[in-house]
């Protein structure tokens, strides 16, 4: 297959785009990837906490996806596991270092892009240093996207999500969404990967906007204590609720079956495969396009060293050149 020109965005971060860009880089010339910048986890929360930094490590993950040079993409994605740099990648602190450096996290970025010799561009959404903040019934505020990611909503089912102080689009996200053919809004946690991505001030402006054709990626599975119950048209539902507007043109949802043993793990740890309605999703404004997207693959190491906390719960992937696939047909309608 030729790859296409047409221009695509990928909004999100983490896993998920990872998965989303490694496999779309294969049939596309023309993608960027803008990634959100909330992260307060892990090594990125730390350098955030002792840098002032931004948080590299979605940028990072964004950045190792659409490279092509396989040692130079686990030097990006080397753990150090011992010593005062333990749980740091290499990747994280060469961009903290040159964003220090030089006082301008495009900078870092872009001199990374020329190392890894990425095909695409990696943009940060915001460049505004933020934190996520989601409020329950009672007004109590809970701070930290990585907290988020860990708490019980209990009976809440659409929380009051923000970000603190106000982040506000970059230009260049900006104009990237408003020049895009094609939007595609990747899977992930959708409190603490997306909703920080799409709450940013200016996207839902741009996301309404843009001529571009929209298409969210549905999660595989539920998140325990979050998702519970969710189908793929409240998935959709909460993503336009975050945007504000009724943007999305299609949603791919996965009808695969993982296997029994896969299965158990996942009901055990209290997360099931995302449902689908296909009468509810017949009467939605978007078009909904059921595949079997479940890779048969085990998770490779890169993966692993990409992301250590979401390889240790995760076993079950998307086909990322299925997936793929399917978005360039969407492109060339």
């Amino acid at each position: 297959m030729n790859k296409i020109d047409q221009k695509i965005v990928v909004i999100g971060g983490g896993t998920g785009s990872f998965t989303l860009l490694s496999g779309l880089k294969q049939y596309a010339n023309n993608i960027t990837a803008l990634v959100n910048m909330a992260d307060d986890g892990g090594s990125s929360g730390l350098l955030r906490d002792e840098l002032g930094v931004l948080p590299p490590g979605d940028i990072r993950q964004c950045l190792v996806a659409l490279s092509d040079a396989s040692q130079l993409r686990e030097l990006f994605n080397y753990r150090f596991d011992e010593g005062t740099l333990k749980g740091h990648s290499f990747g994280n602190l060469f961009l903290s270092a040159v964003e220090k450096m030089t006082n301008n996290f495009q900078d870092s970025i872009d001199l990374a892009s020329k190392v890894l010799r990425i095909q695409g561009t990696v943009l940060p959404i915001t460049t505004d240093k933020s934190h996520l903040v989601i409020y329950d019934e009672n007004g109590t505020k809970t701070k930290g996207e990585f907290k988020i990611g860990q708490m019980d909503f209990g009976k809440i089912r659409r929380p009051k999500i923000v970000l603190e102080p106000k982040a506000k689009i970059t230009l260049a996200a900006e104009q990237t969404i408003l020049e895009a053919d094609v939007v595609v809004i990747a899977p992930g946690n959708l409190y603490g990967s997306l909703a920080p991505a799409l709450i940013v001030d200016g996207v839902s402006k741009a996301l309404t906007d843009t001529k571009a054709t929209i298409i969210y990626v549905c999660n595989l599975v539920t998140k325990p204590l979050q998702t519970d119950d969710f189908f793929v048209h409240d998935y959709v539902s909460e993503i336009e609720r975050f945007i504000g507007a009724q943007v999305v043109d299609y949603v791919i949802y996965n009808t695969d079956e993982p296997t029994p043993a896969m299965l158990r793990k996942y009901s055990n740890e209290g997360e099931f495969m995302v449902e689908f309605d296909l009468e509810k999703l017949s009467h939605q404004k978007y078009k909904a396009i059921g595949l079997p997207l479940i890779a048969t693959t085990l998770i490779s190491e890169e993966i692993k060293n990409a992301d250590p906390i979401g390889h240790s719960r995760s076993l079950i992937r998307h086909n990322n050149d299925i997936l793929a696939r399917e978005l360039v047909r969407i492109c060339q309608l």
